[in-house]
């Protein structure tokens, strides 16, 4: 596999890059990798978020 190691300034490795191709091919033999991957949220996730937060910040003034 052609990895490629991420290095800070000091010469620590601090990630790992993985092309494409090989990470497609692990995700076929591990399933569980999928769920590491970014997922932008919808517009709806993101409203229905927002609107989550104004009623939890809502109970926390009235300190319940």
């Amino acid at each position: 596999m052609d990895l490629q190691v991420i290095e800070d300034a000091k010469g620590k490795p601090t990630g790992v890059f993985i092309p494409i191709s090989k990470w497609r091919q692990l995700k076929k033999i591990h399933k569980d990798l999928e769920r590491l991957e970014y997922k932008e949220p919808t517009k709806t996730e993101l409203l229905q978020e927002l609107k989550d937060a104004v009623e939890e910040l809502t109970l926390i003034e009235k300190g319940k």
